[in-house]
């Protein structure tokens, strides 16, 4: 994994503390030095701090979600939602908050990694919802035949909302299913990954067809024909 941090006491601490978990980690001190090292290394997951010198983190996190889909988490002291939601508008998976708990983050860091695991391939293997086909054995979904551009956590999101069609989705269990964790999470995070997931399914992202919002409930995913 890449770890792109600044400051030199959390950077060597929190990368000793993740080489002891299991983690193979690539430190890099600002943004510049962190894409190049993505590009040399080509690591499975990215944690980046937001608050970088030169090409700071959310800059640093388009620029490999233009090329990449791995998982991105963001790191930051800044904890307004607006900060929060332009990280994950950026193509974060998730963001985390400093001072943190290196155990927290761990977890973190390996739940973003189960999400981008290829799916279960006992599932059905093609489903279709109106244009959208999901096909699990390519890991991709298709809209009117064209591929999108699902991050993992995306993919995911939208598995979990067809596996349930039809069927009204707490954001406390989307959360706990797709980011796997309930206990350290921020349905903030649901609320932007819908929104993004929308752009790019929604024919019309500003009047929905296919993800509902249930108010005061969550979200869930209907077949066209259901659409009242």
């Amino acid at each position: 994994m890449l770890f792109v941090e600044d400051d030199p006491v959390i950077r060597q601490a929190t990368g000793d503390y993740l080489l002891r978990n299991g983690f193979d980690v690539v430190l890099a001190e600002d943004g510049d030095a962190g894409l190049v090292a993505w590009r040399e290394t080509e690591p499975v997951l990215a944690l980046l701090d937001v608050m970088l010198p030169g090409l700071d983190g959310v800059a640093l996190c388009r620029a490999i979600r233009a090329e990449s889909q791995i998982p991105i988490i963001l790191l930051s002291a800044r904890s307004d939602p607006i900060d929060v939601v332009l990280g994950l508008e950026a193509g974060a998976d998730d963001y985390v908050t400093k001072p943190f708990e290196p155990a927290v983050l761990t977890a973190r860091l390996r739940a973003a990694m189960r999400r981008a695991t290829p799916p279960d391939p006992d599932r059905a293997l093609v489903e279709q919802v109106g244009s959208l086909v999901l096909d699990r054995e390519g890991y991709q979904v298709t809209r009117d035949g064209e591929p999108l551009a699902l991050t993992p956590t995306e993919y995911r999101l939208l598995v979990e909302l067809i596996d349930n069609v039809g069927m009204a989705l707490e954001r406390a269990a989307l959360l706990e299913r797709v980011w796997g964790y309930g206990w350290a999470g921020d349905t903030r995070l649901v609320d932007v990954h819908i929104q993004r997931l929308r752009a790019k399914i929604e024919e019309d992202p500003a009047s929905p067809e296919l993800v509902q919002t249930v108010r005061g409930v969550g979200y869930k995913l209907v077949r066209p024909s259901a659409v009242a």
